[in-house]
């Protein structure tokens, strides 16, 4: 039996105990957490680092999309068959400034206080005057919106500006479309009063699903036994978690006009994936999103993969050089004789500057249905962390390139990640909102929601 057979996934309750049966059979012979955490690197190292080399046969695309295939890319989104998820549960625990959706730079970004944070990530002095200096903007001068909202907004004014060049009524167009926000509990009421506030980003409120990932306990170990202990601080399971929730019944809902939620069966929720085209997992966090949250070039490649066969398309991007950051690292596996993603965390302490290549963290999912069935039936397998003395498990979404035919493609220009992950890329940040805020119309846009006149 291997580990993803003791996963129960009928509920959350279930794959709670699950965790618990998982630690009791592949920990026990662990005398106590600290012994765990001198162990971690070598329990979730990836069992065939000596059998890695380069990717293979990594499939190139261009930025310049044939007609037809811009086209046939267009349609989908027009037609309302491409689903998206948005991940928003994250607590952005390097910026130290709570759920990045409720981030609002013109409220929360003095210049000053990027000043300061950057100062304590980097353990040195810097200057209002030296940030000022990478600044297009100061904060203030920034449209008063949270990351959340650029993020909602940015999609809908894509879709709008889309609707109108095919001659549709825009409204129609967006009202097609089906996504699903991911909020965490600490915030999650907060920002689903703002989809309500919002009506819901010009979107419909039958399209807009919503799911909220629980944090766990952490595990402590006494007498042999695994438990979780209410002493120890909450932690979400990484985006593993949530992707296998997806999977059971009545987890994800939908906000009916009163405000109650109403949920849905996994069965419904399956017949939405398999309308669908593609499933487009975002994150919150990039920065190339906010001045085009539809990425033309790689729908179009998903789609066509998709026709060939591939439920899982992977985008190879190059690493930041100057600034290097820990990612997932794309590999050909000698013994299984396929490209495969690794997680950062199972390399062994492979340094970030050796990391030539990272995943994009944008996967698509094409005929999603596929994925979301491989999910249900095989699970993920769960590697663990120690943090403050307590052992939690992190399941990671990229490992369903282990369970689906999957595609790792590249960009004949290969781009670097843009992200906000950290103090220091807050500057980069508020540049990306500043050129978002320059789109043509984006403001007005922007305003006629804020006046929710859309």
């Amino acid at each position: 039996m291997n580990d993803q057979d003791l996963l129960d996934l009928t509920s959350l309750e279930t794959y709670g105990r699950s965790c618990l049966e998982l630690a009791q059979r592949r920990l026990s012979e662990f005398g106590s957490i600290e012994e765990i955490a001198e162990a971690e690197e070598r329990l979730n190292a990836y069992p065939r680092l000596n059998r890695l080399e380069e990717p293979r046969d990594v499939q190139l695309f261009d930025e310049d999309v044939s007609a037809e295939a811009l086209a046939r890319a267009k349609q989908t989104v027009l037609e309302g068959r491409l689903f998206t998820e948005h991940t928003a549960a994250g607590e952005a625990t390097r910026l130290k400034l709570g759920t990045k959706f409720l981030i609002h730079p013109v409220q929360d970004l003095p210049v000053d206080r990027i000043a300061a944070l950057i100062s304590g990530e980097l353990d040195r002095t810097v200057s209002s005057a030296e940030v000022r200096e990478e600044l297009d903007v100061e904060p203030s001068g920034l449209l008063p919106l949270s990351l959340g909202w650029r993020h909602m907004l940015q999609l809908s004014y894509d879709i709008h500006n889309l609707a109108q060049e095919a001659g549709l009524n825009p409204g129609e167009v967006l009202a097609r479309q089906r996504l699903l926000v991911v909020l965490n509990e600490k915030t999650a009421e907060q920002i689903l009063r703002e989809f309500i506030q919002a009506r819901f980003f010009g979107f419909s409120g039958q399209g807009v699903l919503f799911m909220i990932q629980p944090a766990f306990h952490g595990i402590g170990l006494k007498d042999g036994r695994f438990f979780f202990d209410a002493a120890s601080k909450k932690r979400l399971h990484n985006h593993g978690q949530l992707v296998m929730q997806e999977t059971m019944d009545n987890q994800i809902f939908r906000l009916a006009a009163s405000g109650n939620r109403v949920p849905l069966p996994a069965a419904e929720y399956a017949a939405i994936l398999e309308a669908s085209d593609d499933k487009l997992s975002y994150n919150i966090e990039d920065l190339g999103y906010l001045t085009g949250a539809i990425d033309w070039p790689s729908l179009a490649e998903a789609l066509r993969l998709g026709r060939e066969g591939y439920a899982m398309v992977m985008e190879i991007v190059a690493n930041n050089p100057d600034k290097p950051q820990k990612g997932a690292l794309p590999a050909f596996d000698l013994e299984l004789n396929r490209n495969v993603m690794i997680e950062s965390f199972q390399l062994m302490g492979m340094p970030n500057r050796d990391l030539k290549y990272l995943n994009k963290n944008f996967n698509h999912f094409p005929s999603p249905k596929k994925s979301w069935q491989a999910l249900r039936e095989k699970k993920l397998p769960m590697p663990v962390t120690v943090k403050d003395g307590y052992l939690y498990f992190q399941p990671i979404q990229g490992d369903i390139n282990f369970l689906v035919k999957t595609a790792f493609v590249q960009r004949r220009v290969v781009r670097p990640i843009r992200a906000w992950k950290s103090a220091s890329n807050t500057p980069a940040a508020l540049n990306a909102m500043a050129a978002q805020d320059r789109q043509p119309g984006f403001s007005d846009f922007a305003q006629r929601v804020l006046e929710q006149k859309l």
